[in-house]
């Protein structure tokens, strides 16, 4: 295989049909950006979901030592745990309660602020500073009052937390910001691959007499395809990095520099989930643009 000749005929596509190249750029450039904003956002979601708690949950707070509740005169005891488990199973408008410890309830906050921020001698946090709870799931969101009520004049309660209401908004904006990020890049895809046709089409046509010349003298598919396989590579490469500095700024600018400073009332996204959405556009990207070429050129290419 001629290695050099396959290169020129690389160059001469990419100049050739440069037009339609940009475009093809530009649509995977706006279509992976959104779509790679929606897995942010779905991760964020997620985040929210894990430090808030899901806005059918209700969640029940134990007394600790030092607990600003003055009712609490001392940690709740085991006792006291038992009686307040049981009035929640027993309750009708209760689906499942998943109780959760000191510990697992510190292990949750270093993993959502990291572990180093809790390292030295005197670490600003420990398990004992992190009170003992009751997550609750509602079988409907809308009646809660009943176990609200049985639970929040119990021995050993500290309080009772339901930010359903507070939660059900900003739930619903990530959702719809998720979905129409997903669906408009679902649309600019489809544009993505159509774009990837026209170009396979008229790259095609305009080098007919090259191709009937190789396929006269025995020269194999992949090797007429390999300069087609290749542009579309690179369109792919160029769309992939384009989208990911576009979320790179996001992530610094719009997220670390301005979300993230003026709203700390819990965490958000950061280098790992950005990480995540490029390796999902990483793999997209060139999905989108090989796959259709590969088989677009079986059939362009018969002349």
């Amino acid at each position: 295989m001629r290695v050099g000749y396959v290169f020129s005929e690389l160059g001469q596509g990419l100049r050739r049909n440069v037009s339609m190249h940009i475009a093809v750029v530009l649509t995977l450039f706006v279509s992976l950006t959104l779509l790679g904003l929606g897995v942010l956002i779905k991760q964020q979601s997620d985040i929210a979901v894990r430090y808030l708690g899901d806005q059918l949950q209700v969640t029940v707070y134990l007394c600790r030592d030092g607990d600003s509740n003055p009712a609490c005169t001392s940690a709740v005891t085991d006792e006291q745990r038992q009686r307040v488990e049981q009035t929640i199973s027993q309750n009708p408008e209760v689906s499942s309660v998943r109780y959760e410890s000191q510990e697992e309830a510190f292990a949750k906050v270093k993993e959502l602020y990291g572990a180093d921020q809790f390292d030295g001698p005197n670490p600003p946090m420990t398990a004992t500073d992190m009170p003992q709870s009751y997550w609750i799931t509602l079988k409907d969101p809308q009646q809660f009052e009943g176990v609200t009520s049985a639970v929040v004049g119990l021995d050993g309660v500290s309080q009772v937390r339901d930010l359903r209401d507070t939660l059900a908004p900003l739930y619903g904006w990530l959702d719809a910001l998720k979905y129409g990020a997903w669906g408009v890049a679902l649309f600019l895809v489809i544009a993505a691959l159509l774009l990837v046709a026209n170009t396979i089409r008229l790259a095609a046509f305009a080098r007919r007499k090259e191709i009937a010349i190789m396929r006269l003298v025995g020269a194999s598919t992949l090797y007429i395809a390999l300069p087609f396989l290749l542009e579309s590579l690179v369109t792919a490469v160029v769309g992939v990095a384009l989208a990911g500095g576009t979320l790179g700024a996001f992530m610094w600018f719009g997220v670390h520099e301005r979300i993230a400073s003026s709203v700390s009332f819990m965490p958000w996204i950061g280098v790992s989930d950005y990480t995540t959405s490029l390796l999902v556009i990483g793999v997209l990207g060139p999905v989108l643009t090989l796959l259709p070429t590969l088989l677009l050129t079986r059939k362009y290419l018969k002349v």
